[in-house]
């Protein structure tokens, strides 16, 4: 079976992944817009839905309540014991998106909500994809999200931590080609323009694509809200972030202003 890069194993490993998408602002606005566009293009339960790099399970828990029969594969050994305590009802087990071990023409739904942020090359990006579309049976959906390209740049300046040298280094190098070695924070990442994204799933073999912004503009709002008052910011400001985001992505533009996007299509 195909192995994940260590670095990205490592800090996995250590890092809180099962809080992240409910601890913070940004992580709620990146939950609750993520599953408003996954339920337009689900189909309806029960129906089989494979989650693809799935982590500790938060999406799979979610769809386990919607009333879906949930597969998680994720190569972290942490986050496939965490999935199957934090989502009953949820299977889940060991495996890598690019060599998947699962029937062709299984699921009604694939889901890589987490692999493509760190497949650097772009030839794994495309394996996970075709992949993806191989297990989906004829005509299922098969949704993947990016990071966006200049979600980095973004982050450092509503922090106000874009210095001359970041600036200089690596936000300049992710803006240019998306590549991000991992040196600071993270671990390594490939970040996503909208148009990017919406070739490679394309590309892989999967019709009738269409992208979306996942958090719209507001999300760096929310950052810079939260970190001049010191203090997690009231759900309001949530709630509008989710109404501006709606409103951007009715009228497809601010794609790429979103921290992530999302793209669907069918197999």
């Amino acid at each position: 079976m195909t192995t994940i890069d260590a670095r990205i194993a490592d800090f996995y490993a250590e890092y809180d992944e099962a809080s992240r998408l409910h601890s913070t602002a940004t992580g709620r606005l990146e939950l609750e817009r993520t599953q408003e566009l996954l339920r337009q293009y689900l189909p309806l339960p029960p129906a089989r839905v494979l989650d693809l790099g799935g982590g500790p399970g938060t999406h799979a828990r979610w769809l386990v309540e919607d009333g879906y029969e949930v597969l998680l594969v994720d190569p972290v050994p942490k986050h496939v014991e965490q999935a199957r305590e934090n989502a009953p009802g949820c299977s889940a087990e060991l495996g890598d998106a690019r060599e998947l071990t699962l029937p062709t023409h299984s699921f009604d739904a694939v889901l890589l909500l987490g692999p493509l942020y760190h497949l650097a090359d772009r030839g794994d990006r495309l394996r996970a994809l075709s992949e993806a579309r191989r297990v989906a049976k004829p005509g299922g959906l098969v949704a993947a999200a990016g990071i966006s390209r200049y979600s980095l740049m973004q982050d450092y300046t509503v922090s106000a931590g874009l210095t001359p040298e970041l600036l200089a280094g690596e936000v300049t190098e992710v803006v240019r080609t998306g590549s991000y070695d991992g040196s600071r924070g993270f671990t390594v990442v490939h970040f996503h323009t909208a148009a990017e994204l919406s070739q490679e799933v394309a590309e892989a073999g999967l019709r009738g694509v269409r992208v979306h912004g996942v958090e719209g503009p507001g999300w760096a709002y929310v950052v810079a809200a939260g970190r001049c008052s010191g203090q997690e910011v009231a759900g309001a400001l949530v709630a509008d972030a989710i109404a501006t985001a709606r409103l951007a992505d009715e009228q497809g533009v601010f794609t790429d202003a979103s921290a992530h996007i999302l793209a669907v299509g069918r197999a």
